[in-house]
């Protein structure tokens, strides 16, 4: 970067630089590069390259469980992509803007979004990002228990993926078809699909997502009745949430434990899930 004479473009550089890192799975060094670019960027007022910066930061920042930094840069970012009349800036700020929507349960604010970016993301013909706000409404219609769409959106979303080769949105979309077998009682069909993702993708695999692997292993071991299986999964992902750091991560696997406590259906272990419960509450 420092051979760029140029500012702006030394900081664009470190930006893209940050982004690629990112998307390969290194969160801690994409963001020490980004905050360096989003420092040149400010200073010479760029205001892509800030809106860049900013958007890479939000999408970290959701990573780290940070939702008030998230807020903060995504919006800003994304009103200053529209601004500059840049749609696959815009684009970029959709997922995790979407996604902290979800988390505070504003459901039609997310739902908005997503399509608002499944109508970016086909007008610019990224088959990649279609396949990801795909996986992002499908998402939305498990938490409106509407199983059919789920499965319908998740399905179109794994076959776009895969005609591109896009590996991470084969996952998401597979995670999300698991997710609805289990939510809607098909245990068998649920735990065919964790297991190919952990069986087919260990070349791609991140903590995140073996995490909820577990977690889900996990939960469909807890409605078989197989409390030892449930307890195993979830002490697997707790040691991963914990090295996450990751407040939504840490609660769902002491959700987790909670649900195989119990199990037993006596006092003691009646009290224990009680316990795990409110400390899931906390995080």
């Amino acid at each position: 970067a420092e051979a760029v004479p140029d500012p702006v473009r030394r900081a664009r550089a470190l930006w893209l630089c940050a982004y690629g890192l990112f998307s390969a799975g290194d969160a801690a060094g994409s963001g020490e590069l980004n905050d360096r670019a989003l420092g040149l960027s400010t200073a010479t007022g760029d205001r892509w390259g800030t809106a860049a910066a900013l958007g890479l930061r939000a999408t970290l920042a959701l990573v780290r469980g940070d939702l008030a930094g998230l807020g903060r840069d995504g919006t800003r970012s994304a009103l200053t992509f529209r601004e500059l009349g840049d749609r696959w800036g815009e684009l970029q700020t959709v997922s995790p803007l979407a996604a902290l929507a979800e988390i505070k349960g504003g459901y039609e604010e997310a739902d908005r979004r997503q399509r608002e970016g499944l109508l970016m993301a086909r007008e610019l013909g990224l088959e990649a990002e279609v396949s990801a706000r795909l996986s992002g409404l499908g998402r939305l219609a498990l938490l409106a228990r509407d199983w059919e769409r789920a499965r319908e959106l998740h399905g179109q979303a794994r076959r776009s993926a895969a005609e591109q080769g896009y590996k991470y949105g084969e996952i998401h979309s597979e995670m999300g078809l698991a997710l609805g077998a289990r939510r809607s009682g098909d245990l068998d069909g649920a735990e065919a699909h964790l297991l190919h993702i952990r069986d087919g993708y260990a070349d791609v695999s991140s903590q995140a997502g073996d995490h909820l692997l577990l977690a889900e292993l996990g939960f469909v071991a807890e409605l078989r009745g197989d409390a030892a299986a449930a307890e195993t999964h979830h002490l697997q992902g707790l040691e991963i949430a914990r090295a996450l750091a990751e407040p939504r991560a840490l609660a769902l696997s002491l959700e987790g434990l909670a649900g195989a406590a119990a199990l037993a259906a006596d006092t003691p272990s009646a009290t224990r899930a009680a316990v795990l419960l409110g400390a899931a509450a906390a995080a």
